[in-house]
């Protein structure tokens, strides 16, 4: 195996999905088992008038990407999946969760009162 820019973007690639999954699976636990909900549809560093309306989908998408990027890593390190499928996998899961976070906290800070028109 030669180490060029390719093998090096790998592994960057798959080392990142250790923080990554950990930081989404530790934002879940904190709104299921602490209550805390300042990290809910978070835009410009503010929390929505009501983070606890919008807490549970933020724990499920936080969860659900979460779950996947652990297994994307354990069938990595057990030799289930070759390259083009996990990083497939890891990729469309991290950008995915980006788009629906950013779009829960897009509707999360809406404003739906029509007399401020």
């Amino acid at each position: 195996m030669v180490f060029d820019i390719s093998v090096a973007m790998t592994w960057i690639l798959f080392l990142a999905l250790f923080p990554i999954s950990f930081v989404w699976l530790r934002r879940a636990w904190r709104i299921v088992m602490n209550r805390d909900f300042s990290e809910v549809a978070v835009k410009r560093g503010e929390a929505p008038p009501d983070p606890a309306k919008f807490a549970p989908y933020e724990m499920a998408i936080n969860l659900v990407a979460g779950v996947v990027l652990v297994c994307v890593i354990v069938a990595v390190l057990a030799g289930f999946w070759e390259y083009s499928t996990w990083s497939a996998i890891a990729g469309s899961t991290i950008w995915c969760k980006f788009f629906a976070s950013f779009a829960l906290s897009r509707h999360a800070h809406a404003s739906w009162d029509k007399s401020k028109v």
